[in-house]
């Protein structure tokens, strides 16, 4: 018996609501906005804290520390790491002592391997300020009313009572 291959015609699939796998016919890309485009960020003021990114998943704080610190008085360093798995994030903070080992730091490990993988240093930019964030709790039959505000840098929290 001869096997019978059953297709439906091009115009019929395209009837049916079939599409040819991986076509771009319908998709279209979002365009960016003419009006002016992202400038670089400028780059940040020289500071003792570093900031380290291509780094290994198998880089430790340790390793960080030992490599860094042939350039200069290592006072922290530390690679960041997933919460849930432990493994590094790619990227790390190390804080010398003084501006002059922080630019030697810099001079020395920026665009050089370690760990088999070429990593960045530059001057680490400061943590913007936090958002604050106000909460409302109404608390018994509606007589009281709390209301409390946080801020994220300081877990600062100012409960306002009133009647």
């Amino acid at each position: 018996m001869a096997a019978v291959a059953w297709r439906l015609p091009a115009a019929a699939a395209a009837h049916r609501g079939f599409h040819r796998p991986f076509s771009t016919a319908s998709f279209n890309l979002p365009q960016r906005p003419s009006a002016s485009p992202a400038a670089p960020p400028e780059p940040a003021e020289p500071n003792t804290n570093l900031f380290v990114s291509g780094l290994s998943k198998r880089t430790t704080t340790e390793r960080l520390r030992e490599a860094f610190s042939h350039f200069g008085d290592v006072l922290h360093a530390r690679v960041v790491t997933d919460r849930v798995t432990g493994y590094s994030k790619g990227f790390g903070f190390v804080k010398y002592a003084t501006l002059e080992d922080a630019a030697r730091g810099i001079e020395g490990m920026h665009g050089k391997f370690l760990d088999g993988w070429v990593i960045f240093a530059e001057y680490a930019r400061p943590r913007p300020p936090a958002p604050q964030v106000q909460i409302n709790v109404a608390l018994g039959s509606g007589c009281s009313h709390h209301q409390s505000t946080r801020t994220g840098a300081g877990n600062q929290v100012e409960i306002v009572n009133t009647v």
